[in-house]
């Protein structure tokens, strides 16, 4: 291959690959929850969180696994305050058990990453009877963050990073049926919680106003990891086309932005890609959905919030 095929590939490459988190904001001292940390986007983005000082907290559903992932980044990071919990998104009693114990630990969290989630899954219900995706993917972060809050508060500055996806286009909240139980389409109910994620970080940010914790919400990219797990069409395209998916580390750059850039403050509430504040569907700025869903999600979740 010729130099100017070289550059070409390198080029491409550099365009598939996206944006990288430049700042070299160091966190000694500092608290981190990341959900979902035990593989893929959350596990890059706790060793690097760790690797920059922090104390991390993995919290997720295999302990094992958990286990197995701190252990790595530990090592690899020379960061001993690397830590496990459990915390099973589609339960709302291990949400609650997680955050007490989290509470009664620490009396410090400065950020916290709601990056775990299921992606285009059989129909099933969780343990609280939500339709998974909007289960897991949505409430279960409203109500880890609702119950961190204060601490957070308490910790300011401090930022919450909600991922979502690009896939938020083809979103589209059922109030009339959001556990899709008269209907279900993976890729519609995915679609929907992951619009559901930008709009509860748009109306959060509204909320926090003037308290020193803000919010973003995040599209990773395209990336090889797990997720795709239960879609074999999704499967079968992404060993087609590995070459222009982004890796775990490449995926978690605009994650690891929203949470250290500096002078962010102004941009809380919006929608990130590849480092920068992005474009958003018009469903995901309508703020009359954003309150309702808010107030469908304080009635389901029995709070006052």
């Amino acid at each position: 291959m010729d130099m100017l095929g070289i550059e070409c590939c390198f080029r491409l490459w550099k365009f598939f690959a996206g944006g990288i988190c430049r700042t070299s904001v160091q966190l000694p001292g500092k608290v981190v929850v990341v959900t979902g940390a035990n593989t893929g986007i959350g596990k890059e983005t706790a060793r690097e969180l760790a690797r920059r000082g922090a104390r991390v907290y993995i919290a997720c559903r295999d302990v094992l696994k958990g286990e197995s992932a701190a252990s790595e980044i530990r090592a690899d990071t020379k960061n001993s305050q690397v830590l496990v919990r459990k915390l099973d998104l589609s339960d709302t009693k291990s949400i609650r058990a997680f955050a007490e114990g989290f509470l009664a630990e620490e009396k410090q969290l400065h950020l916290l990453i709601n990056n775990a989630g299921v992606m285009m899954c059989p129909y099933s219900k969780t343990t609280d009877g939500f339709e998974t995706h909007i289960g897991v993917n949505h409430l279960g972060h409203f109500l880890l963050t609702y119950l961190l809050l204060e601490r957070l508060k308490e910790s300011a500055p401090a930022r919450v990073v909600n991922l979502s996806s690009v896939a938020h286009i083809i979103g589209k909240i059922n109030f009339r049926d959001l556990q899709s139980e008269k209907s279900y389409y993976s890729f519609l109910a995915y679609g929907q919680s992951k619009l559901a994620n930008v709009l509860f970080t748009r109306q959060l940010a509204k909320r926090l106003q003037g308290t020193g914790v803000t919010t973003y919400s995040v599209h990773p990219g395209i990336v090889s990891s797990e997720l795709v797990r239960h879609s074999f069409i999704l499967c079968l395209l992404w060993r087609l086309f590995s070459l222009f998916l982004k890796s775990a580390q490449e995926g978690t750059q605009t994650t690891l932005h929203c949470a250290l850039a500096e002078d962010l403050e102004p941009q809380s509430g919006k929608y990130f890609s590849d480092c920068k504040k992005s474009w958003v569907c018009p469903r995901a700025r309508n703020n009359k959905t954003a309150e309702r869903l808010w107030t469908v999600s304080c009635d389901l979740l029995g709070i006052h919030w």
